[in-house]
């Protein structure tokens, strides 16, 4: 990369932003805990958590052995050795980050905390303003045309 090409940030924000995001939730639960809706649906509100969480493991582990078989890093702060787009990178182009959201809204699900909720959306947007967006600048410095036609493809999200 030349001078004039964006770099990658030294702080790996996406899993402080997630750690954040869990610790303030079980804070806020128990300091201030909102009205569930778990008595009315709490059998398909915990097995729709757990299903949440099946699918968070699911993600992590084909998106990094997709990675790792890619040989690419998996550090989000490092510039990547080459573009990943198939497994679950071909539905979409940050499965890390979704599973991470994922999570939140899987243990809002299976604890019955509200607060997950919406600090789980709160947690994907500040990732995606600190994190995706300059990770996409340098895909797209680094991969042009190829990263350019991958955008277009496949969703940053779902």
């Amino acid at each position: 990369m030349t001078d004039n090409q964006p770099k990658p940030g030294i702080i790996p924000w996406p899993p402080l932003i997630y750690i954040a995001a869990i610790a303030v939730s079980v804070v806020l639960g128990l300091l201030y805990p909102l009205p569930w809706i778990g008595d009315l649906l709490g059998d398909i509100l915990f097995a729709a958590g757990w299903v949440a969480l099946l699918g968070v493991a699911a993600l992590w582990f084909t998106a990094i052995r997709t990675m790792m078989r890619a040989k690419t890093t998996l550090n989000p702060n490092a510039v990547p050795d080459h573009l990943v787009t198939s497994g679950p990178f071909g539905i979409t182009r940050n499965p890390m980050y979704l599973a991470n959201t994922l999570l939140l809204i899987g243990v809002a699900f299976v604890s019955g905390i509200a607060w997950f909720l919406p600090l789980a959306f709160i947690a994907a947007f500040v990732t995606q303003k600190v994190a995706i967006e300059g990770e996409e600048k340098i895909l797209a410095a680094k991969f042009g045309k190829k990263y350019r036609d991958y955008a277009k493809r496949v969703r940053r999200w779902i």
